[in-house]
């Protein structure tokens, strides 16, 4: 089993494995992985990064060189990184060199207009994911204690350090969106604070009184998005010396303007859908949908669509306090540990395949996938779908007693697998909700586990690799994974980030299962 080396160590370690710092041009982390931009991918040592204790696994991608680290020690590990980087790039050329090649490769990346908006959307939500679990958390503490009935004096304390977070998260969604268009963030989030302030009570719009929060993130992210445009449209007429007094003053207006009189209403009514179909999907169609759901997560994960899901769960948890969607996509991990533990089972001659396996399958557990997906079931082509059985039935499970009308939910995105025990709430009881929960992961790990078992491994594969050939499982993953990522001889992967990762959180610049 690896034990993870101390941050500074970690990072030293790294760097001349990466080609040193002159091979380096970007450096960002997501909740699990250090992304560098790289000069020279040839420069690049992938078995000895892959041999370091604290590296989980390896991912490449059109734009960067990702190094799974896990959560935690990714963003204890990433600043030391770039530390070593400051103190080893001596000239302000260099940096200057290294920044305009990193622009040019964003420049000539090739990417869809719809990914490169799906990126935004989580690069806005996925920094909230934070404090969304920690203030979820303390609210699943707050809710047992209330129920067993203890700690009455603290829990009143308890439930608004919970909520405060949760009152104002328009405006922090309304402070990324502006900063990820290009406007004044402060700006952004004073005309999404407009959303949330309680004095809209008293603002009658076409005979109808508005709501304090009513719209929620959805309108705090267009009237964001409508001040950046504002605040642009100012800054191209406005003169100079009165720029400091009018754009300001204008964007927050004109912005405001429109968030009251049509914003609130046109997001309060979306909302409110998407609300009434989550739960009117579950309660009618919970089975189907929870099938649905939970075995096509891992392909939407390798397609980036998954991104899309991150503002209807930040909706339906300011809306309903948990998001009923989350828990059944988790289920997509339990089909995957499920297929990682049928692959030790069969391939019990390959030592070099269950080491990875045993390495990986405690961050499995735990929600993080990575390891397992590009580390074992898409480099072997079959056990990706099989794993994908395994969420459908996991999901299944879990949706079935939805129809039951006992919902399960989760108070903040990002956990998933055990992880996201502490997070659960759900229309049943802390009791029932967690059994139906640990009801869908043992499903999820069973079916996982027997559909790989019985059709994941093909003869080849389980020859190849019997013999130690592990280099070569490759040979079956044409068929089962070549939508998704391509796996290289030695294992490494490209593909994308899974949902709690999305967000690329470059330092000094711009998490989900």
């Amino acid at each position: 089993m690896r034990t993870p080396n101390d941050p500074t160590a970690t990072a030293a370690a790294l760097l001349p494995l990466l080609g040193g710092p002159a091979n380096i041009t970007s450096v960002a982390h997501c909740m699990t992985r250090l992304r560098v931009g790289l000069r020279d991918r040839t420069l690049v040592q992938d078995e000895a990064l892959r041999a370091l204790p604290a590296v989980l696994g390896l991912v490449t991608d059109d734009e960067t060189y990702q190094i799974v680290l896990g959560p935690g020690t990714v963003a204890r590990v990433t600043p030391e990184f770039e530390a070593l980087l400051t103190t080893t790039a001596t000239t302000a050329d260099e940096l200057a060199s290294r920044g305009a090649e990193l622009k040019e490769v964003r420049r000539q990346h090739n990417a869809t207009p719809g990914k490169l908006l799906l990126r935004r959307v989580a690069n806005i939500f996925v920094p909230l994911i934070p404090a969304l679990i920690g203030c979820g958390i303390i609210a699943g503490l707050n809710g047992l204690l209330i129920n067993l009935g203890r700690l009455d004096a603290i829990t009143p304390a308890l439930a608004a350090i919970a909520s405060g977070f949760m009152a104002l998260i328009a405006v922090f969604v309304g402070y990324n969106t502006a900063k990820e268009f290009g406007g004044t963030p402060i700006l952004g989030g004073a005309v999404a604070a407009v959303i949330v302030y309680a004095g809209v009570a008293k603002v009658t719009v076409f005979g109808m009184t508005l709501a304090p929060g009513q719209g929620g993130v959805l309108g705090a992210l267009a009237a964001a998005l409508l001040g950046t445009y504002v605040e642009k449209w100012c800054r191209s007429w406005v003169p100079e010396a009165l720029d400091v007094l009018l754009t300001p003053t204008l964007t927050v207006l004109l912005t405001g303007l429109v968030t009251l009189y049509a914003l609130m209403y046109a997001a309060g009514e979306l909302s409110s859908a998407i609300g009434t179909g989550a739960n009117w999907l579950l309660s009618t169609t919970g089975a189907f949908a929870g099938l649905i759901l939970g075995g096509l997560f891992l392909p939407l994960v390798m397609l980036g669509l998954h991104q899309a899901l991150i503002p209807i769960h930040t909706t339906l948890i300011e809306q309903q306090g948990y998001t009923v969607l989350l828990p059944i996509l988790a289920m997509a991990g339990a089909g995957q540990v499920g297929a990682a533990l049928a692959v030790y089972v069969r391939l019990r001659h390959d030592h070099s395949m269950r080491t990875t396996i045993k390495s990986a399958l405690p961050a499995g557990l735990l929600g993080v996938g990575e390891p397992l997906i590009y580390g074992v079931s898409l480099p072997l082509g079959r056990p990706f779908l099989t794993a994908c059985a395994g969420g459908a039935a996991g999901g299944a499970f879990v949706g079935f007693f939805a129809m039951l009308g006992d919902k399960v939910g989760s108070t903040a995105i990002g956990p998933s697998g055990w992880a996201l025990f502490p997070l659960l709430a759900g229309s049943g009881g802390l009791a029932m909700t967690a059994a139906i929960y640990a009801g869908g992961l043992l499903t999820g790990y069973a079916v996982g586990f027997g559909a790989t078992y019985v059709f994941g491994l093909g003869p080849a594969v389980r020859g190849g690799l019997g013999a130690g050939a592990g280099s070569e499982a490759g040979t079956e993953a044409g068929a089962g994974a070549s939508a998704s990522a391509s796996a290289s001889a030695d294992g490494t992967v490209s593909g994308v980030c899974d949902a709690s990762e999305s967000q690329e959180n470059a330092r000094g610049g711009n998490r989900t299962p």
